[in-house]
C-alpha cells in the first residue's frame, strides 16, 4: 500500500495492491505481484485501520495490482471503503470481464490498460484469448458511464508506431474518447531485449501530433 497523487487523477489516494495476475507482459514493472500468494501480504483489517486513521486526509482508495478483479472479495472490500467516505478507483487490464461488471457500480473512476490490438494480445500477455476479454472489458467500461481513462504502455520493441496507430483506430471505433500513452519504465522489467533497446524519443512530438486529434482527451505520461 502507498500514498499517491498520480494513481487517481486530481485526488490524493491510497493505493491497495492486490496480489496475482495470470498475464505475463514483458514490461511489467510489478513482477512481485504476479504470484497469487506473497510472504509480504498485509491483512485487510490492517488496511481498514490505516484508512480509518486517514479519514479526511485522503480523497480516494485505488485498488491496483496485479489484477484486482481476480479477488473474489473485491466487491465487499470496495463497499467497506465506500462506507468510510472514500471515492473508489480501480486499475485493471480487463482480465476478468464478469467480475469487472460486478464492481463497476461501486467504482468512481477506472483506469484500464490496453496492451495492443485485440487480435494480437497473446503476443504481449502470453495468454490465448486475452484480447477478447480485454475488448469486452473496454465495452463494459464505456457502457457504464463511470469516469475512466484507457492507457497503453509503449515501447518500440512491442508496439511499432504503425501498430499503435491501428490500435487507436480500433479504440476510436469502440467509442474511446480519453486515452493516455505511457512511456516504458525499466523498473522490474524482466526482458533483456526491451531493456537493451532504447525507447527514447518514441513519444515525441510527431507521434503526439498523429494521435492527439483522435481523442477528446489525450496525454503522454512520462516514465
Amino acid at each position: 500500500m502507498r500514498l499517491s497523487t498520480t494513481d487517481y487523477p486530481d485526488h490524493l489516494c491510497a493505493v491497495v495492491f492486490c496480489q496475482g495476475c495470470p498475464w505475463r507482459c514483458a514490461y511489467c514493472h510489478n513482477p512481485h505481484l504476479l504470484p497469487r500468494r506473497s510472504d509480504c501480504s498485509i491483512a485487510w483489517s490492517d488496511v481498514l485501520a490505516f484508512l480509518e486513521r486517514r479519514r479526511g486526509l485522503l480523497d480516494a482508495v485505488v485498488f491496483s495490482g496485479g489484477e484486482p478483479t481476480l479477488q473474489p472479495a473485491l466487491p465487499d472490500a470496495m463497499r467497506s471503503v465506500r462506507a468510510m467516505g472514500y471515492r473508489i478507483g480501480l486499475h485493471t487490464a480487463g482480465i476478468h470481464p464478469r467480475r469487472l461488471a460486478e464492481v463497476l457500480p461501486l467504482v468512481h473512476w477506472i483506469g484500464m490498460d490496453v496492451k495492443t490490438r485485440f487480435h494480437r494480445y497473446s503476443e504481449i500477455t502470453g495468454v490465448p484469448g486475452s484480447g477478447e476479454r480485454a475488448r469486452r472489458s473496454v465495452e463494459l467500461i464505456l457502457a457504464s458511464g463511470v469516469e475512466h481513462e484507457f492507457r497503453t504502455t509503449v515501447h518500440p520493441g512491442l508496439l511499432p508506431v504503425d501498430t499503435l496507430s491501428e490500435l487507436t483506430d480500433d479504440l476510436v471505433r469502440l467509442g474511446v474518447r480519453r486515452y493516455v500513452i505511457q512511456e516504458f519504465r525499466p523498473t522490474g522489467c524482466a526482458s533483456q531485449a526491451l531493456l537493451e533497446r532504447s525507447g527514447a524519443g518514441y513519444c515525441g512530438a510527431e507521434l503526439q501530433r498523429l494521435l492527439a486529434p483522435r481523442f477528446e482527451r489525450f496525454a503522454v505520461r512520462a516514465a
